[in-house]
Order: C-alpha cells, then structure tokens, then sequence
C-alpha cells in the first residue's frame, strides 16, 4: 500500500492505493489511524477509468526514487507564477478572476488570485484564518497584474512553518481591519475548521494517531499525549503497512505539564 494522494478541507481524506486500486481515508475528527510509514519513492499517477457515469480513479505506481513526485509524474500550474504579462494562453484565462486577501494568525497576511466560484474553497484548501474579496476582474491576465502590483508588500504565499504556527494563535483584529480599510473588501470570510489546539503543535511526519482536524493540508493528530502537525503532502509516495510503527518522535513540552 502506499499514499498517493489528499484532499483538503472541507472534506479531507487520504488516498491509500494497492494493486492499482484507490480507497479514500477520511480524516473526520476523533478517526483513528494505525498507518506505518515504510520507504518512500514517486507516488506516480491517479487516472478515472471506464466511463458512462461509471469511472473510477485508478493508481498508476512508479518506482523513481523521487519523491513525492518523478519528473515524469511532475505537474506544473501555468498560472502559479503568471504576473499578467502573457497573452493568455489557456481558455480559464479568459474567464472572470477575483483578487482576495487571505490571513494567517496572528498577523501573516496574503494576496491571491482565483474564480469567484472556488474562492472559498481555495481559501480552506490553503488554511486561512480569515479572508475578503477585494476585486473582480474580466480576466486572469487583469487579476494577476493586480496581484503582482501588490506582491512589494503582500506575499502571494505562506510557507508550511508559519501555517503550523497559526495553529494555536489568534488573527490580530487590529492589524486585519487596518489592512481592510484600505481596500474596502466586498465580502468578509471567518473560516472555521472545526477544531482549535491550546499550544502550537509539533511538526512531524506520521499517520498513527487519533484525528483532532484538517486545516488546508496541514493534519492534526494526537499521539501518545502530544500534538502533531502533519503536512499531507510528505505522507505522499510512502510505503504503508496496517498498524502503527513503534518509532522515536519528538514530544511536546505539554505531554510533561
């Protein structure tokens, strides 16, 4: 067995494959995982076979060494570094963009760029705290020219360590409603993720444990009497075995309060 792939939130599972078959994980509040984590190579490829309503999504394995992904099974988003000055070569690029403000607690605020129909899926994909569209453009190629003229000081990403540390922490309500004030958004988000944690937790890679939430990719499990938080994209490409795998993990300071 092997993961090959996640969902995140609003409905966040695993995607565990074995002998081409795909079984979905669910990673619903007080689940239990028992998952040891073997060796890690390429993920490989998810495809839908059959058809007429009937696909399923079936696992192509790769034995590259590289992980998550070989180069062959490495896709690149066209869109990820565009800054508006293409001559929109994809058709979504035609199609109407919005520009949105995403924030991170406590104070680690973002500016992004994506269809008014997945904004806030696309906020919980990427763990905001809060959010607010700001604008509505014709086009990709307007949206990300305004995106790029705001990139001097607002970051258009938020790395992995400042997410975890989010997770224990507050928005600054003072520092969001400054930065609002200046755009006089058109709608507000306060997202909620279904659980909260009272001290920052340890960043780890495991899959053994009891679920406390998913916030964007970011798994929270409990484990022995500490916190983890797990980045689902490093569970991808490893091996697995059914039950938990005794190995050392670092504990947090509150297991020993």
């Amino acid at each position: 067995m092997q993961f090959v792939g996640y969902d995140r939130s609003p409905d966040p599972a695993l995607q565990l494959a074995a002998g081409g078959s795909v079984e979905r994980v669910a990673l619903v509040s007080g689940a239990s995982l028992e998952y040891g984590l073997g060796e890690r190579h390429c993920a490989g490829a998810l495809v839908a076979e059959g058809g007429d309503g009937g696909a399923e999504l079936q696992h192509r394995s790769c034995a590259a060494s590289r992980a998550p992904y070989c180069r062959d099974h490495t896709s690149t988003w066209a869109c990820a570094r565009c800054t508006g000055n293409c001559d929109m070569p994809l058709e979504n690029c035609g199609r109407e963009h919005v520009c949105y403000l995403a924030a991170f607690a406590p104070d680690t605020f973002k500016v992004g760029v994506t269809k008014p129909e997945r904004l806030e899926t696309r906020l919980r994909e990427q763990g905001a705290d809060r959010a607010a569209l700001v604008e509505h453009f014709p086009d990709g190629r307007a949206a990300r020219r305004r995106e790029a003229a705001l990139a001097d000081r607002l970051p258009d990403r938020v790395r992995t360590p400042t997410k975890v540390a989010a997770l224990a922490r507050t928005v600054d309500a003072g520092a969001w409603e400054a930065l609002l004030a200046e755009f006089d958004p058109l709608e507000t988000f306060d997202l909620d993720y279904g659980f909260t944690v009272d001290d920052r937790p340890v960043r780890e890679t495991l899959a053994t444990g009891t679920v406390v939430g998913v916030q964007g990719r970011l798994l929270v499990l409990e484990n022995a009497g500490s916190t983890y938080a797990v980045d689902l994209r490093d569970l991808l490409g490893h091996e697995v075995t059914d039950g938990a795998r005794e190995r050392d993990i670092q504990s947090s300071l509150g297991r020993f309060g």
